[in-house]
């Protein structure tokens, strides 16, 4: 498992993601047109040859935020002039054209959706010479030749020279390594050409424009279902309408506007109920499902998971996800073009249909004292949900999600804000299969003895009663002798089941500010 710490108090790369974020608000040329741009802004500095294409450009495939760090550095570093709209122009052309294939983002989707970044990566070497400084998914999530990846790494020690001899590289003889042994290893590893990506640049994007049916869950708040309207306002661009319904009976309601790269990455901006959004959302093949998480704009920490479905026959989401043995529960499963029987699977009686339309169906349902605990799949009809419901007796266990959690100080008249982080407990059955999101009373807790001696539970920031923390203000406080309000800490979820109480925990850094930020860090 790579360092939480050196993911997030390393040195963080210069890019602001606010261009990628609002390029959902103008439309991008037809192909032709965007290669006419990429060959007037770009071909000066890359040369194109005959057979081998634009230097460079073609030798590479990148997500949409890849391309969008790789525009920033040109401006930055060598001076492109391009507007703001030309950018978002080349931008969706290039991962258009030079992009990745579903297959390939699948397994570093979480750097995408700027889920929390501790990685388990599936090659050491790699990690160890690549993620010391940033994700292993960010040289994971694209795509290049032999010679691309040695111009790369050259790249890397002509900007920051003094790489070779930091802490952590003097274990080792890392120019050797990188510079003879690594680039064949990566172009191995993440080649630029692929059978997936031959396969996915054929297909058409599908048309998104329709009514859809949205569920999700908020850490925090919890599940909520509704509907979305889409409009195509260009190609693969399109405008939104969000009529939303919470687990507690409150509404939300709001529009907003994406783009689809590479015929399934979503990108949206949205304002709901008053707070602006990412979404960072995958269209599924088919073009009948859309899922992925959505994040508050400028607070990675607190978002949530959607889906949305549209068409026949298809399950969004089962509301609880669990069903405790001998408890009559209700159980709303939200979808689009339901019909037919519903079945919750093995074990769990349907008392009563309390109301049914194509959108959604609720029932009254009851699993037997002697149901075997674990994963149920749901069905309406022809619809069907693998491991939708979980059947159990007892909670065994209680995980605290995220297990490690990164916040930032912030605030105090300055201009970066507090970074939040949420937390939200999860049941486990004894054999160790998961239930759901459970309530819980959260509380904090110094992580070690140094952490109980500068009293960081006092000065780190504050917990609320929906696992929610803030973090201090930023900068010396004199409280602490000077000292800033940095803290280490275990934040505990204790749930009740029953007589018995069972308590979870997870690790958070309370950090400071994160004054450059990077799409994929």
């Amino acid at each position: 498992m790579t360092s939480l710490v050196a993911r997030s108090i390393g040195a963080a790369s210069m890019f602001a993601f606010a261009l990628l974020g609002s390029a959902v608000a103008t439309a991008a040329p037809p192909s032709s047109e965007g290669e006419a741009l990429l060959d007037a802004k770009c071909s000066s500095c890359h040369a194109r040859s005959a057979g081998d294409g634009l230097f460079r450009i073609d030798h590479i495939r990148k997500t949409p935020e890849g391309w969008s760090m790789t525009l920033w550095r040109m401006r930055q570093w060598h001076g492109l002039q391009v507007s703001d709209d030309e950018e978002r122009s080349l931008i969706k052309y290039l991962a258009d054209t030079r992009g990745l294939a579903p297959e390939e983002t699948a397994p570093y989707r979480y750097a995408l959706e700027r889920r929390t970044l501790v990685e388990t990566p599936d090659d050491a070497d790699t990690a160890v010479l690549c993620a010391r400084c940033h994700s292993y998914a960010r040289p994971a999530l694209q795509r290049r030749t032999e010679d691309e990846w040695r111009r790369l790494i050259h790249m890397h020690l002509a900007q920051w020279p003094t790489i070779e001899y930091h802490a952590f590289s003097r274990d080792r003889k890392w120019w050797e390594i990188v510079s003879t042994q690594l680039p064949a290893k990566l172009a191995a590893k993440w080649p630029l050409s692929s059978v997936a990506w031959d396969r996915w640049k054929a297909k058409t994007s599908p048309d998104l424009s329709g009514v859809w049916t949205v569920s999700g869950h908020r850490p925090g708040k919890g599940g909520y279902t509704g509907r979305m309207d889409v409009r195509a306002a260009d190609r693969d661009h399109y405008a939104m309408t969000y009529r939303l319904v919470w687990a507690d009976g409150s509404e939300e309601t709001g529009q907003g506007s994406s783009v689809v790269y590479t015929g399934y990455e979503w990108r949206g901006s949205t304002t709901l109920g008053g707070e602006r959004r990412d979404e960072v959302l995958t269209v599924e093949p088919g073009g009948n499902r859309i899922a992925g998480r959505w994040f508050v704009k400028g607070q990675e920490g607190v978002g949530g998971d959607m889906t949305a479905v549209r068409g026949s026959d298809m399950i969004a989401s089962v509301t609880p996800a669990y069903l405790k043995r001998g408890i009559p529960t209700r159980i709303t499963i939200a979808g689009s073009g339901l019909a037919g029987t519903p079945s919750l699977g093995r074990g769990v009686k349907i008392s009563k249909v309390i109301s049914s339309s194509p959108e959604s169906v609720t029932v009254l349902a009851e699993a037997a004292r002697n149901a075997p605990e674990g994963p149920r799949a749901v069905a309406v009809g022809r619809a069907g949900l693998k491991d939708a419901l979980a059947v159990y007796g007892a909670i065994a266990s209680v995980k605290v999600e995220p297990a490690d959690m990164v916040a930032r100080n912030g605030g105090n008249g300055g201009p970066v804000p507090t970074a939040l982080a949420q937390f939200e407990a999860v049941a486990y059955t004894g054999d160790g299969q998961r239930i759901g999101v459970v309530p819980a009373r959260w509380s904090a807790r110094p992580f070690d003895d140094t952490a109980l001696h500068d009293k960081d539970v006092e000065f780190g920031g504050t917990l609320s009663a929906d696992g929610l923390f803030t973090p201090g203000d930023a900068g010396p406080n004199p409280k602490r002798g000077g000292g800033n309000n940095n803290a280490n800490l275990y934040v505990v979820a204790e749930v009740t089941d029953g007589p018995r109480q069972v308590e979870g925990k997870a690790h958070l850094i309370i950090a400071p500010q994160r004054w450059n930020d990077s799409p994929i860090r």
